[in-house]
């Protein structure tokens, strides 16, 4: 059982949970994800490091509220544990050698953005973030990418807060103001991606992408994660989640993600019941 330390509501539908664990902290790496299991009966759902402390002990993860097994574990409070926490797994970022990234975050995504950000920074990379949200309540991490990015610009669509626009705007402007950079490392919905990757084609730049599909196991034995990428199957779980923009097939890992959206809801249903009988008793 892994204990839950801390629990901190980012905004309305995004929590920030730092659960005891060791061993993982020992290992974990930037870009490197685990499996969570609230409890025994529960699905397994994979979720990023998004951050942990070694000397503590601790593993950060930051979810959003969408469906059956996040609302369970959205239920859990600081002193209850969560039945199974199983990582790192995955293939952690490269981000060695790196001189100038810029980091291209969307909505939750920027749980997942913020430690391959630091990263960067602690290595001595100069780092400009760029960071979108739908609107001003659903903005998260602001002070962290402060803390690592030599600039950081923030998108709204609304324009509630920031700059009103989408994120390939904000990355346009920065290399029409002269940036040339080594990567551009993108994580958020899939179509935020896939024209992320355009934007860095049209300015002849190197993009990766942090893939997140649908995972039962996380060791490549369900192929429930699988992509094509450069023409290949690959398994996100395995293989990534990061790849080469470049080879992605975005229009059908973005098919394939709406396979899954009548059962998700389904899920959520049942799970909203079932609290709802829960407070009712």
């Amino acid at each position: 059982m892994y204990k839950i330390t801390e629990k901190v509501a980012l905004n309305p539908t995004v929590t920030k949970m730092v659960i005891e664990a060791p061993l993982i902290a020992k290992k974990a790496k930037p870009g490197q994800f685990i499996i969570v299991r609230p409890f025994e009966d529960s699905e397994r759902i994979p979720l990023t490091v998004a951050g942990y402390d070694r000397e503590k002990g601790t593993v950060d993860i930051i979810f959003q509220i969408v469906g059956g097994t996040t609302m369970e574990l959205n239920s859990l409070e600081v002193g209850q544990s969560v039945h199974d926490f199983v990582g790192p797994l995955g293939r952690a970022t490269e981000v060695e050698g790196l001189k100038k990234v810029c980091v291209v975050g969307g909505g939750v995504g920027c749980a997942i953005a913020l430690p391959i950000a630091r990263e960067l920074h602690e290595q001595g990379c100069v780092v400009h973030s760029v960071v979108g949200f739908r609107s001003k309540d659903l903005l998260i991490l602001e002070d962290e990418f402060k803390a690592c990015s030599d600039e950081l610009r923030i998108m709204t669509d609304d324009g509630s807060y920031g700059t009103k626009g989408v994120v390939t705007a904000a990355l346009d402007e920065l290399v029409a103001a002269g940036n040339q950079y080594d990567l551009v490392i993108t994580i958020g919905p899939l179509i935020m991606m896939k024209f992320v990757v355009k934007t860095c084609q049209k300015h002849g730049l190197k993009s990766i992408v942090s893939m997140n599909p649908i995972m039962i196991d996380g060791t490549g034995m369900c192929g429930g994660c699988r992509l094509t990428v450069g023409g290949e199957t690959k398994f996100a779980c395995v293989d990534g989640p990061d790849f080469d923009g470049d080879l992605v097939d975005f229009d059908e890992a973005m098919a394939r993600g709406t396979m899954y959206r009548p059962f998700e809801a389904k899920a959520r249903e049942k799970a909203c019941n079932l609290f709802k009988t829960q407070e009712g008793m």
